[in-house]
């Protein structure tokens, strides 16, 4: 598969390239910055330079033409304000998928958040944070030229993955390593059942492969 990736030089990410390249996969990561190609290319990917928030639809598309799928993994980061938080965790996700509608790619998986949601209240920059996710989550969701699924991981940590989780439309708040969110995205690419689904990911007793066979049942 060719799978291109927003925001490829974050750190699931980069994590889910090493895995995509590792099993054979053609992998694309864009990134915002010259001078971090050096830690795609050691993840296995291609780099190609593409900001988000001052591109354009077409410029977006041409990244991804030809592509089996696209996945959303971009975000503002730590430390950003709110007004990043709508241009990059909303704006450039809904971008993205204006793109790969206009590339043909049908396959499109988000980096979501637990508590995303467009309604949520408050006046701090998490709360902006998740009303910005929960924005581009509802455009993701009302668009029929995508197969699309959206992943809410729990807490992200830097803790090596178990590979054993927890994966379903409610789970609860709970924490989840980047590894094992990188390899349920992983598995999510490859699983076009998954289509139409919002889940939850948070560490569990369900090694990752079943986990994401049992939601696509559903």
């Amino acid at each position: 598969m060719r799978i291109v990736i927003a925001g490829g030089h974050g750190q699931i990410a980069l994590r889910l390239e090493r895995l995509l390249a590792a099993r054979g996969d053609e992998v694309v990561g864009l990134i915002r910055k010259a001078g971090q190609e050096a830690d795609l290319r050691e993840a296995g990917a291609e780099a190609a330079l593409c900001d988000l928030e001052s591109a354009s639809v077409e410029e977006v598309a041409g990244h991804l033409e030809g592509a089996d799928a696209a996945v959303f993994a971009a975000g503002a980061g730590p430390g950003s304000g709110a007004d990043r938080k709508n241009t990059v965790d909303r704006d450039a996700a809904v971008l993205f998928a204006d793109a790969a509608e206009r590339a043909g790619v049908r396959r499109y998986v988000v980096v979501s958040s637990m508590g995303a949601d467009p309604a949520h209240k408050g006046d701090e920059i998490f709360d902006a944070y998740l009303r910005a996710k929960g924005e581009a989550d509802a455009s993701v969701r009302g668009r029929a030229a995508l197969d699309w699924t959206i992943l809410r991981p729990g807490m992200l940590t830097d803790d090596a993955g178990t590979g054993l989780v927890r994966l379903e439309a409610s789970t609860g708040r709970g924490p989840i390593p980047r590894d094992d969110v990188a390899a349920v995205l992983a598995e999510l690419v490859d699983s076009s059942a998954t289509a139409g689904l919002t889940l939850e990911l948070i560490s569990g007793s369900t090694p990752v492969s079943v986990a994401v066979k049992s939601v696509a049942g559903n």
